[in-house]
């Protein structure tokens, strides 16, 4: 009995210790790969940077009621696997933003999947204190 306990032992030491390192693995499968800033701190970094897209999430309809002047609209329905055409760049500065919040952090995490590197989340348009512009066109 001794002896299977020795061999028993080292067996389910590494069991459990492979067991452990899975579990640290996925759970560090489910970070999040963007930044996120005030719309205050998104506002500083358009004025400072110079090769940015600033990306409005939120419908076409929303857009075109109100958006942040330079915006592209790609509302996050559409964001799924495959590459966007609008974004060809996936390390430039893309500026995020949405209605309140929620679909700018998802579709940052969309993106972050498909391999962008460069993404900062600013919220919603709600709380923009900057300047805006409606229709489709500039």
């Amino acid at each position: 009995m001794k002896r299977l306990t020795l061999i028993l032992l080292p067996v389910l030491i590494i069991l459990m210790a492979a067991l452990i390192l899975t579990g640290c693995g996925s759970s560090a499968d489910n970070k999040k790969t963007y930044r996120q800033v005030s719309p205050e701190e998104a506002a500083s970094m358009m004025e400072e940077e110079t090769d940015y897209i600033i990306l409005d999430v939120r419908t076409q309809e929303e857009y075109e009621t109100a958006h942040i002047p330079g915006a592209i609209c790609i509302p996050n329905e559409t964001i799924g696997t495959e590459d966007i055409p609008q974004l060809p760049d996936k390390d430039q500065l893309i500026l995020v933003y949405c209605r309140s919040g929620n679909r700018s952090k998802q579709a940052s995490e969309k993106l972050a999947k498909q391999g962008y590197t460069n993404i900062v989340e600013f919220g919603g348009i709600n709380s923009w204190t900057g300047e805006t512009v409606s229709g489709s066109e500039e």
